[in-house]
């Protein structure tokens, strides 16, 4: 009997039909396996992954192959994105056993949760020196019975080493936040590993250092280090007029196959493109870059477009795969053209406009001939904007009655965080209301939907569809990045319900998440007891828990005046100071706090009458200053709350603004380019 047809995430659902007699993570399935005294087969995954796809196909959709789990094995599907910690704990084994990680993940667990035995994708058949996925189930089921001795040996001995790997300070020290020679040593760091011929660090495949990127943009607004916002022009430029940007519909793909952003993976994630529209906008905030500009208000438009659900939220992710037309589902079918295609949608002449302005062959830069569309530097010859934006309406026309790819609709609060920080910068930076609303609709569902009080606490669910929550709870990167975009909204509209909110959130971070030495859990004192309580301080595709929820904390004592936060954020800290220099690329959201925490963060408060044009437009200037971190309020005179605002005034019966760093204040004005200045200083 498959368990999964009652469960909301989507890929659980996909594996709802299969042969395989699949269980949900929790306690019956391991009370199951001890019940029959066989292993656990944990498969962890998600929706939009293209060889989690295959590897179900191969093996799960296999009578043959299921019947035989099903005689010799409990069989567990976690959906990695609703259950994080499950994935990090054993994807930390993983790593550890063989030297690499990747989805789908494939581990063997006795049935008290100890895993010994590990991989990511099997395939049915021996193939490049991996067994097939029967040998390996073969070969566990062989140790388990003939060797069981050994095996729970192996398994204690991991479950031991993980337990043991807990972060904490050295005992009586207290944790230092990273100073000017830290940060200096991590740019040198990533200046090191920069690729200058082709933008980003590191070779294929590579990924969108957005992190990164933000430390880089806001130690140049500190620093004015030219080599920093180098490095991210050259990155955000390669990545825009690589395959990784989608030229037609805007938004970015996960990552790019090769070193030159070529060929990328096609599938499309919340969490990339949030932060992705965020370093655009920045970017332009720095340096009034076109392209810059113009990729941010793409992006921004795709985030709305393409995954913003009926209840007003936004989904995880596109599928890379699709129908490419014949039935067959193939990776990047949506998206990719051959120059038959072109000519087909555009007729002759506009298709050989096309070929030369998108980098379009007839060898094709991707499978079978096709090509993924980029935006070459210097397009072969003259090129007619106006030409280019037609032709460029009727691809679109032409793909949108290609299938599309899927679209996970499970909504995850942390993304949606980031999304809601995104969409209210990118709307109030360039005029778009539009996207402002987006963001507070994002906004309410999440507080809706995902947020209850328990015992005077404000939780969060992680995840939830159709308007309905999940059963998981939300981990530490749901509070600090839903925290994060309720002071962007408070920021860009004022409204204190939002700070309010962050609030409630942060103190949900102090009392259940947070050490007393102040090293940060994944999960709640409270939350589900696994094999450790997970912790990592480091960057995957999103920030860390750890350092959004510095960053959060840092910005809350801002315009709070609270010290216990900033002091916390301070703390949490103390591993940037640590690893900053070391790993820069794998802790560059710190690293971007860091440079706030340094520069003070500035404390903006702008007051004036509602609908003021001179109150607007202060309100603007302040929320347009690259000062790392800066916190914008904005609010009536006479407000006391939040203490950013208390006891300011107009200035001669005209809106003003108040800058304060470091608890020292400049003279109030009510001149937009005097503020830029003192922002500047």
């Amino acid at each position: 009997m498959n368990r999964l047809a009652d469960e909301q995430s989507p890929y659980l659902l996909q594996h709802a039909s299969n042969p395989v007699d699949w269980w949900p993570w929790g306690e019956e399935a391991m009370q199951e396996a001890k019940r029959r005294d066989v292993p656990v087969l944990l498969s962890v995954g998600y929706s939009s992954c293209h060889w989690c796809h295959v590897m179900a196909h191969e093996s799960f959709e296999d009578a043959e192959t299921a019947a035989y789990l099903n005689e010799h094995f409990v069989s567990v599907k976690v959906d990695r994105e609703e259950r994080p910690d499950v994935d990090s704990v054993y994807m930390e084994a993983v790593q550890a056993a063989t030297g690499q990680g990747g989805w789908p993940m494939t581990v063997f667990l006795t049935p008290s949760g100890e895993p010994f035995y590990f991989g990511t994708y099997f395939p049915p058949a021996p193939r490049s020196g991996m067994p097939s996925f029967r040998q390996v189930l073969e070969g566990v089921r062989g140790a388990w019975a003939e060797r069981r001795g050994e095996v729970d040996e192996v398994a204690g001995r991991v479950a031991g080493e993980l337990a043991g790997r807990t972060i904490a300070y050295a005992e009586g020290t207290a944790p230092r936040q990273p100073g000017e020679a830290e940060l200096a040593d991590a740019l040198l760091g990533l200046t090191r590993e920069f690729d200058a011929v082709r933008g980003g660090f590191g070779g294929a495949p590579k990924f969108p250092p957005s992190m990164a990127l933000e430390f880089l943009l806001r130690h140049y607004a500190r620093t004015g280090a030219e080599g920093a916002l180098q490095m991210v022009r050259a990155t955000c430029e390669a990545m825009a007029r690589g395959g990784l940007y989608d030229q037609l519909g805007g938004g970015f793909a996960r990552y790019s196959v090769d070193a030159e952003w070529v060929v990328p993976h096609f599938e499309k994630m919340l969490y990339d493109n949030a932060l992705l529209c965020r370093v655009y906008a920045h970017l332009w905030r720095a340096t009034g870059s076109g392209l810059a500009r113009r990729v941010a208000l793409e992006t921004a438009d795709f985030l709305v477009r393409e995954l913003r659900t009926g209840q007003g939220g936004f989904a995880s992710a596109l599928d890379a795969d699709s129908d490419d037309g014949t039935g067959r589902h193939r990776e990047g079918a949506y998206y990719v053209w051959t120059p038959d295609e072109l000519r087909a949608a555009l007729g002759e002449a506009d298709a050989e406009l096309a070929m030369r302005y998108y980098g379009v062959t007839q060898e094709g830069t991707f499978e079978e001939g096709a090509s993924v569309l980029q935006l070459p530097d210097t397009p072969d010859g003259p090129v007619d904007a106006d030409r280019i934006a037609a032709v460029r309406e009727r691809l679109l026309a032409a793909r949108a009655r290609r299938p599309r790819p899927g679209r996970d609709e499970k909504v995850v609060a942390a993304w949606n965080g980031l999304a809601i920080a995104a969409l209210a910068e990118t709307g109030a930076y360039f005029g778009r209301p539009d996207l402002v609303d987006a963001a507070a609709a994002a906004g309410d569902l999440l507080v809706a939907v995902h947020t209850e009080q328990r015992g005077g606490e404000l939780r969060l669910a992680r995840t939830s569809r159709d308007g309905a929550a999940g059963a998981s709870a939300g981990v530490l990167e749901d509070y600090a990045s839903c925290a994060e975009g309720f002071h962007a909204l408070y920021a860009v509209t004022g409204d204190t319900a939002w700070l309010d909110l962050a609030g409630l959130l942060l103190e949900t971070v102090l009392a259940r998440f947070t050490a007393p030495d102040g090293t940060l859990f994944d999960t709640a004192d409270d939350a589900e007891r696994l094999i450790r309580r997970p912790q990592d301080p480091t960057d995957g595709a999103t920030p860390s828990g750890w350092t959004a929820a510095a960053g959060a904390l840092l910005t809350h004592a801002a315009y709070t005046g609270g010290a216990r936060y900033r002091e916390a954020a301070e703390r949490a800290l103390g591993v940037v100071a640590a690893l900053g220099a070391r790993a820069p690329r794998f802790i560059g959201w710190g690293l971007a706090v860091a440079e706030a925490a340094l520069d003070g963060p500035r404390e903006v408060a702008v007051v004036g009458a509602e609908g003021d044009a001179e109150t607007a437009e202060l309100h603007r200037t302040a929320l347009l200053a690259a000062a790392p971190g800066a916190a914008v309020a904005v609010g009536r005179p006479g407000a006391e709350e939040p203490a950013l605002l208390a006891g300011r005034g107009l200035l001669a019966g005209r809106a003003a603004a108040y800058v304060c760093r470091h608890f020292t204040c400049t003279a109030p004005t009510a001149d937009a380019k005097t503020l830029a200045a003192q922002l500047r200083a």
